[in-house]
């Protein structure tokens, strides 16, 4: 010990040594710093006037006085360094006071001469050469100072490392004597425990003797460890014999009650539980539960749960993860072990699964007033192997009995059906045969099936090709007329005249619109194909009220009709689906709205349902709708009437695309609406995923290949009818010709009356059925009438059967202009009393060569 003392009192005066000096030179050096920040931030301030030069001086001025400080404590010892130390502090407060804190006063001030004038005696630069040089004194003495106390280090390791040599060989000597003595101990404890295990072993093996060893060394661990081995065989050959008698006692049991009592009545004691329940498994799958089978020590139908779902209570759970849960001292425990005197509470608590097979079969769960022993479980968890087996046969067994006796009751039903069998198979010969021949048919027919439905699939690509051709040639010469139309229509070059500004006004408009009906034509096509491809993002719903207001201000201020949206508080910024086609729903709503309205509001409305649904209402005081067409303008070209057509224009296509795009978003639209007093149309669509658009797009698909099973094939438009005239007919033929033109469509009236004014016609307008009326009343020397069909207030058909009654035009000819290409059309067109017809749109070469035919035909007679 005093070796040691002595070697940690060396080792700890090296390193105060060694710190204390590294400690004074970074002490001397910081000064040292503090001081040289302090003069150079004096002077930077000077030159530069920056009071951001300032920042060291003050941090110098701040931190010097505590570094002396500590400085001073280390060498307080050594009286010459002392002195020197103390003459440092005195000279920086000088430089402070006399030198820093004037000269910066006087820049803060501009006081640009004096501070010259003081600089040219300046007394700061002496006391600072005089700081080197006491600092690089002080740092001298401090090296010399550490020499010493080395050198005297040396000296006392040297005489430490001579009384270790001496010491080590004492040891030396004690240790061997020590050795000796021991050597003889250890033998004679080891022929002792020699002794101990022959009688042991000459006892007829009882494994409760046991080593007794009264040295406390490593020969009495020896005789320890020897004891715990004995125990522990001893715990094993328990285990085993307990084991033993469960095996035994399960032989000749083929009930599971009286399996499950006997295990209780055999394993509580065994294990020192006071109470006990089985469990045993029923049901399978997600019914799987735990009834109760039998008890150990129960009272009554207290006793355990009758039934227990997997998962329920430290039991279910127990079921379900197929392992052994131990509670010990449960809190709060009502009394569950009863005498005939007392209740007790359990101390601890063991819930055991038995399984076979990595199945389980039942729960044993026993209650004691003890704590339970890893003895105990270690003695469950043999029982436990094979009393899995035990039960998963005695059950077998059981319900093998089961079977057999409902087997036995089976059979004689059997026996009773097998002659009502017999008396069945003649008949289902007779059937079988007229099977086998309806089988021959219907597999005809499957071929037959297939066949035409290769032919179907053909048809629907021929379909889909052609709508993708049509659409570029379509287009392509469109885009041109657009394009040209426009450029004549604007005439900035004023080298057409005001009549063929006005032709290519209406090529333009007609080319729009013809344009936006190809497009919505393409969009249904792409629906009912399943080619329309959906984009889901977000949606900001706070954008959409203000594209709206941009769109149809302008048509509200026009009709001076009021246009109103509002917005639930509790709507979502962001709503996910496809927002182009958000947006083409809203304005085809919209359009209609504001279409059908002549006064009164349009109010768009946005809210959020409890069922999660994004409601969008556009509701309207317009013209109404009645109950029996509301379903009718779902779909495509249909509209209310053929006044509704006439008089407000349209295809009938927009509430069409505005279902299906509800559809393909998952969403449904609803109508509310009442003759005369507006409607209401409501929109609702769920927010998109990926996935959920993948499978509604899926759907509608499925939903299109068996529309295309199930559909016969269309009918085919029939050619029209071409009249070839080889020779041009003549300017003169027409000439003086008086022709009546029924027509309300401005665009259409515009484009004939220069085309036929050009022949040198002479032409009157009726803008509806009844205007031709009056007009052929009061004038009924017309040579011709073209009549268009659909027209507001009283229609072509209807026209052409008043004048039919009129002895007076019953042979005046009558050219039916429909554009409505329909075999079925042109045949009602001649039941109403047309002469002939033709089919918009028109060629005018077409039309000339018919009213040549019908004029010649009015002179010949």
């Amino acid at each position: 010990m005093t070796v040691t003392d002595r070697i940690e009192a060396l080792q700890n005066e090296v390193e105060t040594i060694t710190t204390r000096d590294v400690e004074i030179h970074n002490l001397i050096a910081s000064i040292q710093y503090d001081a040289i920040s302090m003069e150079t931030s004096q002077r930077g301030f000077l030159l530069t006037g920056d009071e951001s030069y300032l920042k060291p001086y003050n941090k110098g001025k701040a931190q010097w006085e505590a570094n002396y400080n500590s400085l001073y404590a280390y060498i307080s010892d050594n009286p010459s360094t002392k002195k020197e130390l103390e003459e440092i502090k005195v000279t920086i407060q000088e430089w402070i006071s006399k030198a820093g804190e004037p000269t910066i006063a006087m820049k803060k001030q501009d006081m640009e001469d004096d501070i010259i004038a003081f600089f040219q005696n300046d007394i700061g630069k002496q006391q600072m050469d005089d700081l080197r040089t006491k600092f690089d004194e002080i740092g001298n003495q401090e090296v010399q100072s550490t020499k010493l106390h080395i050198i005297d280090l040396e000296n006392k390791n040297r005489l430490l490392t001579i009384g270790i040599y001496v010491l080590l060989l004492i040891a030396s000597i004690i240790s061997f004597m020590i050795v000796s003595f021991v050597s003889r101990s250890i033998v004679k404890t080891i022929k002792q425990v020699v002794s101990t295990i022959t009688e042991i072993a000459s006892s007829g093996g009882s494994l409760a003797t046991r080593i007794h060893v009264n040295t406390k060394d490593e020969i009495k661990e020896l005789g320890d460890a020897t004891n715990q081995l004995l125990s522990s065989l001893e715990a094993q050959s328990w285990i085993q014999s307990k084991v033993a008698e469960m095996a035994t006692m399960t032989q000749g049991i083929n009930n599971l009650e009286v399996l499950a009592q006997s295990f209780l009545t055999k394993v509580a004691p065994m294990v020192n539980a006071t109470y006990g329940v089985f469990y045993i498994r029923k049901g399978t799958g997600e019914q799987q539960r735990l009834e109760k089978l039998a008890s150990y020590a129960g009272s009554g139908e207290e006793t355990g749960k009758a039934s227990i779902r997997f998962g329920e209570g430290l039991v279910g759970q127990c079921a379900l993860e197929k392992r052994v849960f131990l509670i010990n001292q449960p809190k709060e425990q009502a009394p569950l072990i009863k005498t005939g005197l007392v209740d007790f509470e359990p101390r601890s608590v063991l819930m055991v699964p038995i399984e076979y097979e990595d199945r389980l079969e039942a729960v044993i769960e026993f209650a004691s007033l003890e704590s339970f022993t890893s003895l105990h479980l270690k003695l469950l968890e043999e029982i436990e192997k094979d009393f899995g087996i035990a039960v998963n046969n005695i059950a077998g067994r059981m319900e093998v009995e089961r079977l057999l006796s409902e087997s036995q009751v089976l059979t004689e039903e059997l026996q009773m059906q097998q002659e009502e069998m017999r008396m069945t198979t003649e008949h289902l010969e007779e059937q079988y045969l007229i099977a086998e021949q309806k089988t021959k048919e219907l597999e005809k027919a499957k071929e037959e099936l297939e066949d035409y439905s290769e032919q179907l699939q053909k048809s629907s690509q021929y379909k889909t090709n052609f709508l993708a051709n049509m659409s570029h040639e379509l287009r392509t010469p469109l885009n041109s007329i657009l394009i040209l139309s426009q450029l004549l229509a604007e005439n900035e070059n004023r080298t057409l005249s005001e009549d063929e500004e006005g032709f290519a006004k209406v090529i333009h408009t007609s080319g729009t619109d013809l344009l936006k009906l190809i497009d919505d034509i393409l969009d249904l096509s792409k629906i009912e194909a399943g080619k329309l491809i959906l984009t889901v993002d977000e949606v900001n719903l706070t954008e959409i009220p203000e594209l709206m207001k941009l769109t149809f201000n302008p048509i509200a201020e026009k009709k001076n009709i009021a246009f109103v949206i509002d917005m639930d508080a509790d709507l979502p910024n962001v709503w996910y689906t496809d927002g182009q086609r958000l947006q083409q729903i809203l304005k085809n709503l919209l359009s209609n709205a504001f279409k059908f309205t002549d006064k009164g509001t349009v109010h768009l409305r946005f809210e959020h349902t409890s069922q999660d649904m994004l409601a969008i209402s556009v509701t309207d005081t317009g013209i109404g709708i009645p109950k029996d067409k509301q379903k009718l303008i779902f779909e495509a070209f249909q509209q209310v009437d053929g006044n509704t057509n006439r008089l407000y224009g349209g295809t009938g296509l927009g509430l069409s695309i505005c279902s299906e795009f509800v559809k393909l978003l998952g969403g449904s639209i609803e109508l509310n609406s009442t003759l005369d007093k507006g409607s209401c149309f409501t929109v609702y669509l769920p927010p998109l995923s990926q996935e959920k658009l993948d499978s509604i797009l899926l759907a509608q698909q499925e939903a299109v290949a068996a529309a295309e099973l199930m559909a016969a094939e269309s009918e085919g438009l029939e050619q029209e009818l071409t009249l070839q005239i080889t020779e041009k007919a003549r300017t003169s033929e027409f000439a003086g010709k008086k022709v009546l033109l029924v027509e309300d469509d401005a665009r259409n009236v515009f484009a004939l009356v220069h085309a036929l004014e050009s022949k040198n016609m002479q032409v009157t307008v009726a803008g509806n059925g009844k205007r031709c009326l009056e007009i052929l009343r009061s004038e009924s020397d017309f040579d011709l009438v073209l009549m268009d069909i659909m027209m507001p207030l009283m229609d072509g058909y209807e026209t052409m059967r008043e004048m039919r009654k009129d002895s007076q035009l019953q042979s005046l000819p009558i050219i039916a202009l429909t554009a409505k290409a329909m075999k079925a059309d042109r045949d009602k067109c001649l039941e109403a009393g047309a002469s002939d017809y033709i089919s918009k749109p028109l060629q005018m070469d077409q039309l000339f060569s018919l009213m040549r035919v019908w004029l010649t035909k009015q002179v010949g007679n």
